[in-house]
């Protein structure tokens, strides 16, 4: 693709501030015009929510200027950024989702409102990809988006699908087209006093857990890079079939 060819709609769950939503929007410039819309605040873990029931703050932000980014704040989740960037700055060609400070491999991706975004994205009609890689990696890991972007349109991945979570280890390996890796952390709730608590994660034990290869986690914990095909729809279509015809 040309540059400039593409209209880029970016935007995170970690802020207007991300250290990763920098490095995306600034490498993105490369192939299309750009423009961010982020959450004012950090958005982590609040999955594909949305404000229905109050006003909610949008407007211009000048922190991506020295870019040359437009870019805007909304005091809202990552979906609400794109349901109001849709309506009101679109049309866009692509939505790119991050780069989260953190991976989004299997359950993570149903808590994450990266993910969330790439999803609120695909419900408007507009392809997308949401980055991620692990806390501390930002840096390294976005001296690659050259590399993924490219193994895209090689493999003309958005002319087969439209919807794709993809966990960049810095200096990886090889591409690997995953699938969801199923729960691989549960929740344990400590006491801060006072009747409160918080949860900590711990994870499974890896050597029991992490054994078909094909999954986005394992991928990951191989030095590779994973690319997972996702989708909106829900329907277990196996039961479907078996009951449509029930009355």
């Amino acid at each position: 693709m040309e540059k400039n060819e593409l209209h880029i709609l970016i935007t995170n769950d970690d802020g207007i501030h991300g250290e990763g939503l920098r490095l995306l929007a600034s490498w993105a410039r490369k192939i299309g015009q750009i423009t961010v819309v982020a959450p004012k605040e950090e958005q982590s873990a609040c999955s594909q929510s949305i404000v229905l029931r109050r006003p909610f703050e949008f407007k211009q932000s000048h922190v991506l200027d020295d870019l040359g980014i437009e870019a805007y704040t909304v005091d809202s989740t990552p979906a609400d950024c794109v349901r109001i960037a849709v309506d009101k700055l679109g049309p866009f060609d692509i939505v790119f989702s991050g780069m989260n400070r953190g991976i989004n491999p299997g359950h993570f991706i149903s808590y994450s409102g990266t993910c969330a975004a790439a999803f609120e994205a695909h419900l408007e009609g507009l392809p997308a990809v949401a980055f991620s890689t692990d806390v501390g990696c930002l840096q390294e890991a976005a001296k690659e988006f050259d590399r993924v972007w490219d193994f895209f349109m090689e493999h003309d991945l958005l002319g087969l699908h439209d919807l794709y979570n993809v966990n960049i280890p810095p200096a990886f390996k090889e591409f690997r087209i995953t699938k969801q890796e199923g729960a691989f952390a549960h929740d344990k709730f400590e006491s801060c006093g006072n009747d409160t608590y918080k949860a900590v994660l711990y994870l499974v034990e890896q050597s029991e857990k992490f054994r078909d290869p094909e999954t986005d986690m394992a991928a990951y914990l191989a030095g590779n890079c994973s690319i997972t095909p996702l989708r909106t729809d829900l329907t277990a279509y196996r039961v479907f079939n078996a009951l449509k015809e029930l009355r």
